[in-house]
């Protein structure tokens, strides 16, 4: 199974790239495979190294919500165990 975790457009590079921040990670993509413009501040989500389609802010915005909480309850079963 593959996750995909909306990233936020920080930065449009040459040649069509773009850095992206993903909770807090930082990544060069392509946007070869985009089907349609990218602008900073775009949500997109990233397969293998490209950007693949974008999701609009309010849902990139809960779905990040979802990961943060799915992380906060695996670090406090590991800390429990």
């Amino acid at each position: 199974m593959c996750l995909s975790i909306p990233s936020k457009v920080v930065e449009i590079l040459p040649d069509n790239f773009a850095i992206v921040d993903t909770m807090g990670v930082k990544r060069k993509v392509s946007l070869d495979l985009m089907p349609e413009p990218v602008e900073v501040g775009d949500y997109v989500l990233i397969h293998v190294g490209y950007a693949m389609t974008k999701m609009r802010e309010e849902d990139a915005l809960e779905s990040l919500k979802i990961y943060e909480e799915i992380i906060r309850k695996l670090e406090e079963e590991e800390n429990q165990g």
